[in-house]
C-alpha cells in the first residue's frame, strides 16, 4: 500500500489559503500592498484541492470501477461517504438553527444540486459549491481514465463538448423563460464554479498519476519540481493579482487572469505535488510530519467550517485575534477524529473484499 504522505500534509496550505483568502478583507488596511495582492488570490486554494483530487481518484481507481458488477456503485458509495456525512452534520445543524436555517430545509442543498444554479449555489453552508465540482468529478472520473487511456485526444473532445453542452443548456434555458435560477447560467458562472469549466485542474491531476505509473516518462527526469512548482505559483498569483482592478477585487473575475489561472496553475501545482512524492527535500519533510499529516487529515473540517455557519456561530462563544483560526483547526480535527474518520472508515471496511483499490492510497 502506498502512502503519500506529504500530499495529505499540503492539503493544510491549501486550506489556510482559503482561510486567508476569506479573511483578507479584516486586515486590507494593515497589509502591504504587494500582500494584499497575493492574498486576492489566495482562493486558488480550492484549484490546488482540485489537481490533488484528479491525481489521488486517478491514481487509485482510474477506469477501475466500470469493470464488474456493481463495481461503480461500490466506488461512487465509498466517494460519498467521503464527503457527504459530514458536510450533512454541519448543514442539519444549520438548519435546526433559529437564528440561521430557521428550519428552512431544502433537498437543493442536501443533494449538491444547489451548486449548478449561480442564484442558490450560496445557500446552506455557502463554501459548498465546491462539492458540487467535486461530486461531479467523482460521477465522471472513471469514464474520464478510461478516455485518458485510450487517447488524450478523447478525453479533451468530452470535456469540451460537455463544456458546450453545460453553456448550451443554461442559454436556452435562459431564453425559454429567462432562467430564474440561473441554472448553468451566465457563461462566467459556467467557467468559475461548474465542472466543465474547472476541468482543466482535475485533468491536471489525473495526467500526473498516468506519469506516476510510468517509470520512462521524461517527465520524472526534470529537476527541482518543488521548488518550480511553488515559485511559479506565486509568479501566477502575483501576476493574476496585476489584473485586479482595485484593492477589494481579484485578477480571476479578468478574462486575462481567468486564462491565468485556468492554465498556468494546473500546471505548478503537478509539479508541486510531483516534487513532494518524488524528491526529498525538507518542503517535503514538512508536509510529512504527523501535526501536517493530522492537520490535513482534518483540513475537510477545517473547509466546512471556516467560514458560513460554523465560523459564526463559534463567534457567539468567543472570539480570538487570529480571527478564531487555532480553535478552528481544533473544532476540526475533532470533527475528523469523532465523526468524518469512523463513518468513512465504516464504509471502506464494509466494501474491503468487494473494492480493494480503495486500499491503495489514503485520502
Amino acid at each position: 500500500m502506498k502512502r503519500f504522505n506529504a500530499l495529505t500534509g499540503f492539503r493544510c496550505l491549501a486550506a489556510c489559503m482559503v482561510f486567508l483568502y476569506h479573511n483578507r478583507k479584516y486586515w486590507r488596511d494593515s497589509l502591504h500592498p504587494e500582500l494584499l495582492r497575493l492574498f486576492n488570490e489566495f482562493h486558488t486554494g480550492v484549484s490546488l484541492f482540485f489537481v490533488l483530487s484528479g491525481f489521488l481518484i486517478a491514481y487509485t481507481y482510474g477506469e477501475a470501477p466500470l469493470k464488474g458488477r456493481g463495481a461503480y456503485v461500490k466506488y461512487i458509495t465509498i466517494r460519498m461517504a467521503r464527503i457527504l456525512p459530514l458536510y450533512w452534520l454541519i448543514l442539519t445543524a444549520y438548519y435546526l438553527d433559529p437564528a440561521f436555517g430557521k428550519h428552512h430545509f431544502t433537498w437543493l442543498t442536501y443533494s449538491l444540486v444547489h451548486g449548478f444554479s449561480e442564484t442558490h449555489n450560496l445557500d446552506g453552508i455557502s463554501q459548498s459549491w465546491s462539492l458540487t465540482i467535486e461530486m461531479t468529478f467523482y460521477f465522471l472520473a472513471p469514464l474520464l481514465c478510461l478516455l485518458q487511456r485510450k487517447h488524450i485526444l478523447y478525453l479533451l473532445f468530452f470535456v469540451a463538448s460537455l463544456f458546450a453542452l453545460t453553456r448550451a443548456a443554461g442559454w436556452y434555458w435562459h431564453l425559454y423563460n429567462g432562467n430564474p435560477g440561473n441554472w448553468l447560467y451566465p457563461w462566467k458562472f459556467v467557467v468559475q464554479s461548474s465542472f466543465p469549466g474547472r476541468s482543466a485542474e482535475f485533468m491536471a491531476g489525473m495526467l500526473l498519476a498516468a506519469t506516476m505509473k510510468n517509470e520512462k516518462s521524461w517527465f520524472h527526469s526534470i529537476p527541482y519540481k518543488t521548488a518550480i512548482g511553488f515559485a511559479g505559483l506565486l509568479l501566477t498569483l502575483y501576476a493574476m493579482g496585476l489584473f485586479q482592478p482595485d484593492r477589494y477585487s481579484h485578477g480571476y473575475d479578468t478574462t486575462a487572469g481567468l486564462l491565468i489561472h485556468h492554465l498556468l496553475i494546473p500546471v505548478f501545482t503537478v509539479l508541486i505535488l510531483a516534487g513532494l512524492m518524488m524528491e526529498k527535500t525538507v518542503t517535503g519533510w514538512f508536509f510529512s510530519t504527523r501535526v501536517m499529516v493530522l492537520l490535513g487529515n482534518a483540513s475537510f473540517a477545517f473547509y466546512l467550517v471556516h467560514i458560513s455557519y460554523a465560523n459564526q456561530k463559534l463567534k457567539e462563544y468567543f472570539f480570538l485575534p487570529d480571527r478564531n483560526f487555532t480553535a478552528l483547526w481544533v473544532l476540526s480535527i475533532l470533527l475528523y477524529w469523532c465523526f468524518e474518520k469512523p463513518v468513512y472508515e465504516r464504509c471502506r471496511r464494509f466494501f474491503k473484499r468487494q473494492a480493494p483499490a480503495t486500499e491503495r492510497v489514503k485520502e
